[in-house]
């Protein structure tokens, strides 16, 4: 096996775990949220059996504990994820206990661990009870999956505290890994179904300072190619240097594209940036949500209406056809949008282009922050764009928040996303600081310390001080996001020289003072959005938008005898922003809309148009990610013109 280089190619560069961090806001606060309710409570999630087990299926493994394995056969996965952001934790804080508790965690995992650095309870298990079931024997056991999960818990987990516990049966899990796949063969090829290993493997590259193992992610990468009749339900039916759009398995394509971006960073292999620019400018032209989810159907076919059938496969949580954008069935899993932000992430850092960094935060704020309720015990596996009572079709997924699934793979995704939020904030570049999400937090570095305060997404007004910087020229490099029309930016009270153009970084080049002040004026006027013509469920639609956030409108603000569907914008609608106390503290928006006949349907499909006039009401819009919260309701994104 060749050995890659060990420098890395990105132009922008991650901030170490614990550097940058929240003080106040909307972040700090989803963030304390997560500290103190969602990780507690998913931790006794997982080391109870009420429903299925995720740590108990360790004890079975090791044969403690008698039984079956009980749960998806990812549930490994879940758990090394939940694993992974209460390790994040650590890096803020000094928890004892929870520290505690994750070192007792790892001696199960390390107990469970096979002497070849094999680990998966389910096989384990089923091997145990004399069971004919061998390693690898189905891709659909996702045992790569989860061993890319434990893999990436321990580099955290290392960054975080810098014990190696962990990290050593990560590592025994890469050998694994490459011993096994050393010369993979077209009955492997399948085994990188979810390929959270990509990632996974790219970081224990990095954090051990051993390329081998970022060849053994390009060797699985590249054993793709090698699959024989594929399907777009794991993106094989197309080599992946040959794909140019976003088909197949909104999770699966996302951690495949996410992988794919580290592989080019670590290895230099050019080849693959070509068909994921074009993926992700398919992407975000035809199939990408308002809120920024993706994943529109529960089940699609694709290639969708290809001439040769035999060819046409069946995907869960489809991207479908170009435009194909439901509402009220949207899919919209969880998973997807942290796949998504976790692939435009690494798409930055390769080219430091602001785009992408637009795309992730329009994600956390729209769909990741969606994903858990405001009290951070419930949570959403898909995220429609409008809930109705009653729905028009039976559906797998409820439209309302649970506090466990019977697939618990987004709760423990949000959690990790979440505990690490602050390290997507900032990266450093050869000229200095991008400052990719605004909130008020603080950053230290050895080249520069900084204090950001704001109140965005709120306020779009952020000012900057500079805490300490080493001497010479450095930059301080500003998202200017692409939904802004006018941005404005000022030093020390004085204007700077340049256009402050959307969509790209604007930079502040010079030799920083303790006391230097940056201040960037976003305005936040309201904003009416409409959709490509060809999504056809939006035609005579508006989406309202105020800065990064998506509003919606939700039952529970609406006079008595008013249903969502009932409600018309005017074309000249006046939408005022007003700071409100409810869900959590959030900027409402305010106005008059209008409501339109109520007239129940009895079995019909078709009737004649009402000559009724509309009636005039109060209107109150609410940021998306916070509906749910306060009890039974209807919901819309999208609503018509009147």
């Amino acid at each position: 096996m060749s050995q890659t280089r060990i420098t890395s190619s990105r132009v922008a560069m991650p901030i170490p775990l614990g550097r940058a961090r929240w003080t106040r806001g909307l972040w700090a606060e989803r963030f304390a949220t997560c500290r103190d309710v969602t990780v507690p409570s998913m931790g006794k999630l997982m080391t109870g059996d009420e429903r299925v087990r995720f740590l108990g299926n360790f004890d079975v493994a090791t044969g403690k504990v008698d039984g079956r394995h009980r749960g998806p056969k990812w549930n490994d996965g879940d758990c090394y994820k939940w694993l992974e952001a209460a390790a994040s934790l650590l890096a803020f804080e000094n928890d004892e206990k929870l520290a505690a508790q994750i070192d007792a965690i790892i001696g199960i995992i390390a107990e469970t661990q096979e002497a070849d650095g094999y680990i998966h309870t389910d096989v384990q298990i089923a091997q145990r009870a004399g069971q004919d079931l061998p390693r690898f024997g189905n891709p659909m056991d996702f045992e790569m999956y989860n061993l890319g999960h434990l893999i990436t818990a321990a580099c955290v987990h290392h960054a975080a505290t810098g014990k190696p516990n962990l990290l050593t049966s990560a590592r025994k899990a890469a050998d694994f890994l490459a011993k096994t796949f050393a010369n993979p063969t077209p009955e492997q090829a399948r085994h990188g179904i979810c390929p959270s290993h990509l990632m996974a493997l790219i970081d224990l590259a990095r954090v051990t300072k051993e390329p081998r193992y970022a060849d053994v992610a390009k060797t699985l990468l590249e054993m793709r190619d090698l699959v024989q009749a594929g399907d777009d339900d794991n993106q094989d039916r197309v080599p992946l240097r040959q794909e140019t759009r976003a088909v197949g398995h909104a999770v699966r394509g996302t951690y495949l594209w996410a992988g794919a971006a580290d592989v080019i960073a670590e290895t230099g292999d050019e080849s693959l940036r070509k068909p994921l620019e074009s993926i992700w400018h398919d992407l975000v032209t035809k199939k990408l949500y308002i809120t920024g989810g993706c994943g529109a159907l529960f089940d699609g076919a694709s290639p969708d209406g290809a001439v040769d059938q035999t060819a046409i496969t069946r995907v869960h949580q489809a991207f479908g056809r170009d435009y194909q954008l439901p509402h009220a069935t949207a899919h919209n899993e969880t998973c997807a949008a942290v796949g998504s932000a976790l692939w435009n992430w690494r798409m930055f850092q390769l080219t430091g282009e602001a785009k992408y960094c637009d795309v992730l935060e329009h994600t956390f704020f729209n769909s990741v922050l969606a994903g858990v309720s405001l009290a951070g015990d419930s949570y959403f596996y898909t995220n429609t764009l409008r809930r109705l009572d009653p729905m028009p079709v039976e559906q797998r997924w409820s439209r309302k928040r649970q506090k466990t699934l019977g697939c618990f793979c987004c709760p423990p995704n949000v959690a990790r996303t979440v505990a690490q939020s602050s390290t997507y904030a900032y990266a450093k570049s050869e000229r200095g600081v991008y400052v990719v999400l605004y909130g008020a937090s603080t950053l230290k570095t050895d080249e520069i310390a900084l204090t950001q305060e704001t109140d965005y997404p709120w306020d779009g007004r952020v000012r900057i001080t500079i805490d300490a910087a080493t001497k010479g020229e450095s930059s301080i490099a500003l998202r200017i996001p692409g939904w802004v029309s006018e941005a404005t930016v000022r030093v020390n009270g004085q204007p700077v020289a340049g256009p402050a153009k959307r969509g790209t970084f604007f930079e502040v080049r010079r030799s920083w003072a303790v006391g230097d002040v940056v201040e960037l004026n976003l305005p936040m006027p309201v904003r009416l959005v409409e959709a490509n013509h060809y999504v056809e469920e939006t035609r005579n639609h508006v989406a309202v938008m105020r800065g990064p956030l998506v509003y919606c409108l939700e039952s529970n603000d609406l006079p008595a005898g008013v249903r969502v569907l009932d409600v018309h914008l005017p074309r000249d609608v006046k939408l005022a922003a007003r700071h409100s106390d409810e869900l959590g503290g959030v900027t409402i928006l305010e106005g008059k809309a209008l409501a339109s006949e109520r007239r129940e349907w009895s079995n019909q499909l078709y009737r004649d148009l009402s000559s009724a006039p509309m009636k005039e009401f109060h209107l109150v819009l609410i940021p998306y990610y916070a509906w749910d919260n306060r009890g039974d309701s209807e919901m819309t994104v999208w609503l018509p013109l009147a």
